[in-house]
């Protein structure tokens, strides 16, 4: 009987604007053996539009996470979120902000809005491997809707 852990291809979309933190997080997904197909959007404003065109053109391949940075221009995390919850066929995705804001009001508005964890941006590559290792195992153990 085939390893039905190995045979879950989970579809992965990082909000970020800092090419910084989107190269670490590439390199965290190879150092890791992470095999998830990535998509990278640099604002709210794209995600939504990638989310929204993925859902009409090529639902299986639909993000079941995303990894959002907070502070970004155009459209930032928070308000991001407010209208990914709002759109029926996008509320059920599992969001892991990613930021370096630890402040009180943004985590309680990012907890409000069902986010699956709030993570602040580490500073080393060992932190942003700790954090892909981490982010890996429990995507691999969920079970998500079809």
């Amino acid at each position: 009987m085939p390893n039905k852990m190995s045979e879950k291809i989970i579809s992965i979309l990082m909000v970020e604007d800092d090419e910084v933190d989107i190269m670490n997080i590439r390199r965290a997904f190879k150092k890791n053996n992470v095999t998830n197909p990535l998509h990278v959007t640099n604002n709210g404003i794209e995600a939504l539009e990638y989310l929204k065109e993925t859902n009409e053109t090529a639902p299986l391949k639909m993000p079941k996470i995303i990894l959002l940075d907070l502070n970004m221009p155009k459209m930032g995390g928070i308000e991001f979120l407010c209208e990914l919850r709002k759109n029926e066929n996008l509320k059920t995705i599992s969001v892991f902000v990613m930021t370096t804001s630890n402040e009180d009001k943004d985590k309680v508005e990012a907890f409000n809005l069902n986010v699956a964890g709030y993570i602040l941006k580490p500073l080393s590559m060992d932190q942003f491997m700790d954090v892909v290792s981490t982010l890996n195992s429990y995507w691999k153990l969920c079970e998500f809707p079809a």
